[in-house]
């Protein structure tokens, strides 16, 4: 949608009733195609009161401060959007946005350590979703997360992180940690057991393709689950287990649990969905 249609509709239909809002932006329409602009960002703030959750897709956010985003957003979602050095920066004000309990941050390619550490100033933060973000190191994770330990859900997937090395970190700093969500890539039965005893999780999901030979047998996946006393959901996507034996073996191993083993959902190339 073009800013000036936005602006028509900010005008004359949104207003405080409005509490989620998806956009999308022209990221790859070229120099010359319109762009969000801070004080379009400031406007919908100011107009929408009571708005929490806001979903940008292929925006370009490289001229627009953090500090334009509305401060009553709970939930802020970043979806192949392009962002500055200085967006998330540790140095920034931290006042910004202190309401934000979760941010998705999905193919963000300027994404990296530096932007990561800057999370930690959002004290209400519970819940982080890096999907692609190839650019944050194992070293900037654990640093990271070691001022994180507040979170409860944790997503990583599609990264070039290995697996053993993120439970590692969130075995180390997120003991309250309820959620976790990876992809399986470089996973192992001893990473997998770092998670063993993990007192408040409660979802655990190991998503596929699988694509190594370390990868956790069932039993040994069964094993570590048995030692997890809130685990309620294990969820196994993309690991061509479905209707296989290693299905019936943890069904059979987790009655308290509800196990979920099934292909990937294929992604969607159209921002909308």
């Amino acid at each position: 949608m073009r800013p000036k249609v936005m602006w028509h509709l900010l005008r004359r239909y949104m207003g405080s009733r409005l509490h989620s809002l998806r956009m999308g932006g022209y990221l790859f329409s070229g120099s010359q195609a319109p762009q969000l602009s801070p004080a379009l960002l400031r406007a919908l703030g100011q107009k929408c009161p009571n708005l929490q959750r806001l979903c940008l897709h292929v925006a370009d956010l490289s001229m627009v401060p953090i500090t334009s985003l509305p401060s009553t957003l709970r939930t802020l979602e970043l979806h192949s959007c392009e962002i500055s050095m200085a967006w998330l920066l540790k140095q920034q004000d931290p006042t910004v946005l202190p309401l934000l309990e979760c941010i998705v941050l999905d193919r963000v390619p300027a994404f990296r350590d530096e932007h990561l550490q800057g999370l930690t100033r959002f004290q209400a933060l519970r819940s982080l979703v890096l999907g692609g973000t190839y650019r944050v190191t194992e070293t900037g994770l654990d640093a990271s997360l070691q001022e994180l330990s507040y979170l409860q859900r944790l997503e990583v997937v599609g990264c070039t992180l290995s697996a053993d090395s993120t439970l590692l970190a969130i075995s180390r700093h997120l003991r309250d940690v309820r959620k976790i969500r990876l992809t399986v890539r470089g996973l192992s039965a001893p990473g997998l057991a770092v998670l063993e005893g993990m007192p408040a999780l409660e979802s655990l999901c190991l998503q596929g393709p699988l694509v190594t030979p370390e990868m956790p047998t069932p039993t040994e996946i069964l094993s570590s689950c048995l030692t997890m006393p809130k685990l309620r959901v294990l969820e196994l996507q993309g690991l061509g287990w479905e209707g296989q034996e290693a299905e019936k073996i943890l069904c059979k191993g987790l009655p308290h649990c509800m196990v979920i083993v099934r292909a990937c959902p294929k992604e969607s190339m159209d921002w909308w969905m």
